[in-house]
């Protein structure tokens, strides 16, 4: 009987974090397609990084705008929603060959991602039991990476066909049509459930998703949602500080630490170090599997040795790979393989550290009445890094790739001070979280 509650929980956890697949694959399949989509257009430098970041842009919408609707519909209706926010862009950017009509399509997935990467971690949390909630929160992560690399193979297989970069994106759609039907097939959120009267629905699906103790946790939640109101309450309280703070730090620190540029411009990198086209989309595949098994080990682990632990671990390699990745465009001595060596270190470390907690942190340090609008502030911290990142980097690359990487070690030593300051939550139920980080 536990064998099948805990795989109706990983089927739950599957289905809700493709989401967190169609996140990666939009996130990456831009990569392959996004030199030819500079030439097709003929953008400068600067249209082209804004061009590149007005997915981006969508994702803090996306963010900002989504807590409500989950909050108002339920964390499913809204995923639901998601998938076909998802399709519409991938086949629409991908088959109407009009720059403006690319930026708005490309702006509508942006706002899935954005939502995505709000409602997916929430839902999971909420839904998980607390000794497998780190592992299920972090499996929305390992399907972001999984859907980076699927987008690399998919831009791997299709380069070289006629309109290549069209397809590449329209390749999306697959996965975004799969996510919208499976997410049919999952129950509602029994926090959400609670908050919205209809307790008897939330005790079915904690019995079913392996809750040990129901009744008690059915008056944790009550209790919680007690303190504020079952409607709501406003998050920007001095009482909400250290959440919001530290939902502030882990976003800026994981998007200024370089990891989304890497990943959008990874064959640009590799193609600048003297690989070619076909061998840089080819190591993007190598930079991606990377994070994969590497996102894989922090999932496995995070329940065992903490959320700081990880965080601190790989701060430290992170440092060294980004700072090798800046002495070698200093002193123009690097070649493709020392490229593709320091920043599969750096993949590594990242995947391991601050790629598999940031979500289940985020989705853990909110009380049960502000933790979607606490997603919705973390989420955006982190797509709006994301944007400005995204769309400078090709400037800052332009002036001197020393410079850019140079600053990416600097912030990512800023995560050691974070895991040394931040609180530990693993084997916490998000009650007990809620009293240690909220104080009246």
């Amino acid at each position: 009987m536990a064998t099948h509650l805990k795989g109706f929980m990983f089927w739950i956890a599957f289905v809700a974090s493709l989401g967190g697949l169609l996140f990666g694959f939009d996130t990456a399949v831009i990569s392959g397609a996004e030199k030819q989509i500079q030439a097709v257009y003929g953008l400068n430098d600067f249209a082209h990084g804004f061009t590149m970041a007005t997915a981006l842009i969508g994702t803090i919408l996306g963010a900002l705008f989504c807590g409500k609707p989950a909050e108002k519909f339920g964390r499913k209706r809204s995923l639901i929603v998601i998938g076909f926010l998802y399709l519409i862009s991938a086949v629409f950017s991908g088959a109407i060959v009009n720059w403006y009509a690319f930026m708005f399509f490309r702006f509508i997935g942006g706002l899935a991602v954005g939502a995505s990467s709000v409602v997916g971690p929430m839902y999971i949390a909420e839904i998980s039991p607390a000794k497998w909630r780190g592992r299920f929160v972090c499996f929305f992560q390992f399907n972001i990476v999984l859907g980076i690399v699927l987008a690399y193979f998919s831009n791997y297989w299709i380069a070289g066909v006629e309109n290549d970069w069209q397809w590449m994106i329209i390749a999306e759609s697959v996965p975004a049509l799969l996510f919208s039907v499976l997410m049919f097939t999952i129950p509602e959120s029994p926090r959400w459930l609670v908050k919205t009267g209809n307790p008897d629905a939330a005790v079915s699906v904690f019995a079913r998703t392996g809750e040990s103790d129901v009744e008690g946790e059915m008056a944790e939640i009550r209790k919680s949602l007690a303190a504020d109101g079952v409607k709501g309450g406003r998050l920007f309280q001095k009482k909400y500080w250290k959440p919001i703070l530290i939902a502030f730090l882990i976003a800026t620190i994981n998007q200024l630490s370089g990891i989304n540029a890497i990943l959008y411009y990874a064959p640009r990198l590799l193609e600048e170090s003297g690989v070619f086209r076909e061998g840089a989309m080819l190591q993007s595949i190598i930079i991606g599997l990377t994070n994969l098994t590497f996102t894989m080990l922090g999932m496995f682990i995070i329940d065992k040795v903490g959320r700081r632990t990880l965080i601190a671990i790989g701060a430290v390699g992170m440092v060294v790979c980004q700072a090798m990745v800046a002495r070698g465009f200093a002193l123009e001595a690097f070649h493709g393989y020392y490229m593709l060596l320091f920043l599969m270190g750096y993949v590594a470390f990242f995947a391991l550290s601050l790629g598999a907690t940031i979500w289940v942190v985020i989705a853990e340090v909110f009380p049960n009445d502000v933790r979607a609008g606490g997603q919705v502030f973390g989420s955006m911290t982190h797509w709006v890094w994301s944007a400005l990142l995204t769309w400078f980097f090709p400037m800052c690359l332009s002036i001197g790739g020393q410079y850019i990487f140079t600053f990416f070690s600097v912030i990512a030593a800023l995560a050691l001070l974070f895991a040394w300051w931040m609180p530990e939550t693993k084997g916490k139920s998000l009650e007990q979280i809620q009293k240690e980080l909220v104080k009246e």
